[in-house]
């Protein structure tokens, strides 16, 4: 089961002190054989988080990446060959901000090509909106994304992919039970043999719930991953 953290615009150098707190009780954890926990802070973290966990099991992630494997002038751009540099092993790309900030699945498909070339493996997020719900279209606005997004991608084994309902994020509502599980397959169908994780405000009061859709392999928490108590919660009321 994957744990994904995303700090998403948070923390300074002082935050990592909270790792201790997580790494301890990975490190204690009886079930941590089947348990995989990465973090995917700011760019500005991702070279002194590296340094700290880097006698531990936890990996980390940047959260988002250029288009571009090669140096370029772009003013405030960060590649994928850069992100590997610092200690990144992963790399969120099409989280819906991002969407909404105007990024398309054809760039989206260009960052995730790039990402795989430099090394680095792709945590895939894909969700419709609440318009696009409420018209009954969520398989289509997935299939749309999975297919241009994954478009000319021969090898999913280093893709994951992150369903995240838009209306869901930071906004405490998740889908329903039987809905997200019918979902989860749909997905599943169309992208054999790669994990489905499930994001969109998890937290420590409904992952009770969320648990017991058996087809999810791991969560992407937001905000809740922020406080390490919180993610330590998430993760044991998982595998209780």
């Amino acid at each position: 089961m994957y744990f994904i953290a995303n700090w998403k615009m948070y923390g300074g150098l002082n935050s990592l002190n909270s790792l201790h707190k997580v790494n301890k009780f990975f490190k204690t954890f009886k079930k941590n054989k089947s348990l995989r926990i990465i973090y995917c802070p700011p760019n500005t973290l991702i070279r002194p988080m590296s340094k700290k966990l880097k006698k531990s099991n936890i990996e980390v992630g940047a959260q988002n990446c250029h288009e571009k494997d090669s140096y370029g002038p772009f003013t405030g751009s960060v590649n994928s060959k850069m992100l590997k540099n610092v200690g990144a092993k992963y790399v969120i790309v099409g989280h819906s901000e991002n969407r909404q900030a105007g990024e398309t699945d054809k760039l989206i498909n260009q960052k995730i090509k790039s990402a795989l070339r430099s090394g680095l493996k792709v945590i895939f997020c894909i969700g419709e909106t609440l318009s696009q719900k409420r018209k009954k279209i969520t398989n289509k606005v997935l299939n749309k994304q999975i297919k241009l997004g994954l478009n000319k991608i021969r090898n999913n084994s280093k893709v994951f992919i992150a369903y995240e309902p838009v209306w869901s994020i930071g906004t405490g509502v998740i889908p329903k039970s039987n809905e997200l599980f019918t979902t989860i397959n749909f997905i599943k169908k169309k992208i054999k043999k790669s994990k489905v994780f499930y994001g969109g405000s998890v937290n420590p009061k409904n992952i009770n719930e969320l648990k017991s859709i058996i087809n999810i392999d791991g969560f992407l928490v937001g905000g809740a991953s922020q406080d390490s108590k919180k993610f330590i919660d998430i993760i044991k009321k998982t595998y209780n």
